[in-house]
């Protein structure tokens, strides 16, 4: 199976920082994530290929490789993630769909064959089943959340490094606070999850060995939601691991 992960392109907004990259001569933030991570849980014998439209555009030669499209977006990048939608179903691609925006749209979306919704650690497992029995849903949803201590190494081979500002780490999900601007609780929960010192080691070991040498973003949407472990474990844990390395910061 060759497969396309598709990430849409960020309108010219504040979550593009389109021309302050200019600058430093980068063609985007930060990298796709949620499909990095997507793609570690995808069966190894697929063929991958990520396609960030925010670093590249999408080529009629990509679409003539495949044979399914993954695409993850957040709302911002609804109109990107409707064009994407549309040239993938015009080349004969099966089509799914996950992430923020399908979440809370996918009733928006017709053309997409199926979603695979909430967390992927949990719902893709039984797409894929289902796929490889010849029965696939449209629908894949699910009310728990995910055990972090399970979430793989996201695929960072599947990048060009090069191309971004800064490299991306999840270290938990979930916040317990009820702010009213956010959805973040609607989407992973009150309680927070967090992953183990030594997966956060794992991610950062796997980045410097690729050649990573600059800012390192943690994505959490509540860094100190667990206050305990941070300052016990991680934070000793990530001065550790920075001495006698040069170039990398962390920032959150």
């Amino acid at each position: 199976m060759n497969v396309l992960l598709l990430y849409p392109e960020f309108p010219d907004t504040f979550w593009s920082f389109k021309h302050a990259l200019e600058f430093v001569g980068k063609r985007s933030a930060l990298p796709p994530l949620g499909l990095l991570t997507v793609a570690a849980l995808l069966p190894q014998d697929w063929s991958l290929r990520l396609v960030d439209t925010n670093v590249r555009p999408l080529s009629d030669k990509d679409l003539a490789w495949a044979d399914c499209a993954f695409i993850s977006a957040m709302v911002v990048q609804r109109e990107s993630a409707r064009s994407l939608v549309t040239r993938c179903k015009a080349a004969g691609l099966r089509v799914v769909a996950g992430g923020p925006l399908f979440n809370t749209e996918h009733d928006q979306f017709e053309a997409v064959d199926h979603f695979v919704l909430n967390e992927a650690e949990l719902t893709l497992p039984g797409f894929l089943n289902d796929l490889a029995q010849g029965r696939p849903q449209r629908l894949y949803t699910c009310a728990e959340h995910a055990d972090l201590h399970q979430t793989p190494l996201p695929r960072w081979d599947l990048l060009n490094l090069k191309r971004y500002a800064s490299m991306s780490i999840q270290f938990s999900r979930g916040c317990p606070f009820n702010c009213d601007f956010c959805n973040v609780t609607a989407l992973l929960g009150h309680r927070v999850r967090i992953k183990t010192a030594p997966q956060i080691i794992a991610e950062l070991d796997s980045l410097y060995a690729r050649g990573w040498r600059g800012d390192v973003f943690f994505v959490d949407d509540n860094f100190i939601g667990n206050k305990q472990f941070l300052k016990t474990t991680l934070l000793p844990a990530l001065i550790a691991w920075r001495k006698g390395k040069s170039g990398t910061t962390f920032l959150t």
